[in-house]
């Protein structure tokens, strides 16, 4: 992407979590692209290696830190060595995120606690993480990977990741009130289809084309679709913006049934 402007993210610190691929790798690509120092983070070392190179063959900024967000102490470590390596934090980007397959009778409890725990917890343990550091620029943004599944629709199967994103939304408009005064905002976009690795592993193209047609765009959403909505709700641009989610699904959740697609 060619710099924009009004992005105003020029060695602003940022942190993305679950950025070793996916929709996390696309955010933090891009935001390096605008010119910032991008603390990319994810549980396996080789795809945060990857990343950082990416990053840096491209001329941008990149510092990989392996840990696992699920717990505190991984939490503890990404922070810190954020403002190790680069002396501050700007922006926290919480994208890392878990979605298994589970119908509710055969879910046992660690396996609701263990979505919520990577899915939400962690996104309250880094945002007051965070938070000491944003306070003392006087400015931050956080924003979160939601989703419109558990917001906007339902998916059988999903009920503790749909419980984890419906969280995450309470968790934005409630955060935001408080923050504010410190001039930290708080927002998250919420994708529909994203053709990610792990989508396009878990689907046959034939069910991919079928989905496709009840979307109004007739495709599946990228990486990056979501990259650019988080790339507004970091900039300068946003500045007014607070408490809020953007929905990027390709204007799946208007029709009132399939049946009316044109």
């Amino acid at each position: 992407m060619t710099g924009s402007v009004s992005s105003g993210l020029a060695g602003k610190v940022i942190i993305v979590t679950g950025a070793g691929r996916g929709i996390g790798e696309a955010i933090a690509k891009l935001f390096a692209a605008e010119g910032a120092l991008v603390s990319v983070n994810a549980r396996t070392e080789a795809h945060v290696q990857r990343v950082v190179a990416d990053i840096g063959n491209s001329g941008g900024t990149a510092h990989g830190i392996v840990a696992d967000i699920g717990g505190l102490e991984g939490v503890q470590r990404l922070v810190e060595g954020t403002v190790a390596r680069f002396g501050a934090i700007d922006v926290l980007v919480h994208n890392a995120g878990i979605l298994p397959l589970q119908p509710l009778e055969t879910m046992e409890d660690h396996d609701w606690t263990h979505v919520l725990e990577v899915n939400l917890t962690s996104g309250f343990c880094l945002t007051k993480a965070c938070l000491p550091h944003m306070k003392e620029r006087g400015s931050g943004r956080v924003l979160f990977t939601s989703s419109v599944t558990g917001n906007r629709v339902g998916v059988a199967g999903f009920a503790h990741y749909s419980a984890s994103k419906a969280g995450i939304n309470g968790f934005i408009r409630s955060v935001a009130m408080e923050l504010a005064p410190y001039g930290i905002t708080v927002n998250g976009v919420e994708p529909g289809l994203v053709l990610t690795p792990g989508a396009e592993a878990g689907t046959t193209s034939e069910e991919r084309d079928a989905m496709a047609r009840f979307v109004p765009l007739k495709r599946w959403g990228t990486p990056m679709d979501i990259a650019h909505a988080m790339l507004y709700l970091a900039s300068e641009g946003a500045s007014y913006v607070t408490g809020q989610t953007i929905i990027v699904d390709g204007g799946a959740i208007l029709p009132e049934n399939g049946a009316l697609m044109m």
